[in-house]
């Protein structure tokens, strides 16, 4: 198994579960420009899990470019409401626009893992999962809100699977570290297998 790869996120959660995972890791943000990457796809009718796919190859392929002969791993996760794709909140208004479309209603977490070698994909994967909001009132889904820090909630999106954002929903189907991220799973069976 590869021993070290450079992650072209700077997400903490992602990280931490190649940390746990004993997986070491150099922290590389691509600082892509994901609006205007998700805005293109979506104008040419991408499917969300396109859009997820894309992006988490458009990051690995950008870092790997100045690291030769190196892994890259990028990641992306989207949530699919519909077949709408909603971002990350830009502000509280936002945020808390967002967990009214969400609530009472199911939606589809996708997240995608690329990794790169020298400016190409050499290998991609994409799950999702399905979580089920429960029914929440306004003042409710503020309160909530006012317990996120503004780091949390402007990095992960409007909740955290792994704290109190589990409180949100009635029922969750699919992996956990895909909700949070990085399904690391098949990451893992593919560094064992790479040569």
């Amino acid at each position: 198994m590869m021993n070290k790869i450079i992650l072209a996120s700077k997400s903490k959660v992602r990280k931490e579960i190649l940390d746990l995972n004993n997986i070491k890791c150099e922290v590389v943000p691509s600082n892509v420009d994901e609006e205007s990457i998700k805005v293109s796809l979506i104008n040419n009718k991408a499917s969300p899990e396109l859009i997820s796919k894309n992006l988490a190859e458009v990051k690995a392929n950008k870092i790997s470019t100045k690291f030769r002969d190196q892994l890259v791993l990028g990641a992306d996760s989207v949530i699919d409401l519909n077949g709408n794709i909603i971002s990350k909140p830009e502000n509280r208004i936002k945020a808390l626009s967002i967990l009214k479309d969400l609530n009472n209603k199911s939606h589809y977490l996708i997240s995608s893992v690329c990794i790169s070698k020298n400016g190409s994909m050499i290998w991609n994967f994409t799950d999702k999962a399905k979580l089920t909001m429960k029914n929440f009132s306004e003042d409710e889904l503020k309160t909530y809100l006012s317990k996120i820090s503004d780091d949390a909630l402007f990095s992960y999106n409007v909740y955290q699977i792994e704290g109190i954002g589990k409180t949100l929903f009635s029922n969750i189907e699919g992996d956990k570290d895909t909700i949070m991220g990085l399904p690391i799973k098949k990451i893992k069976e593919y560094l064992i297998n790479f040569n």
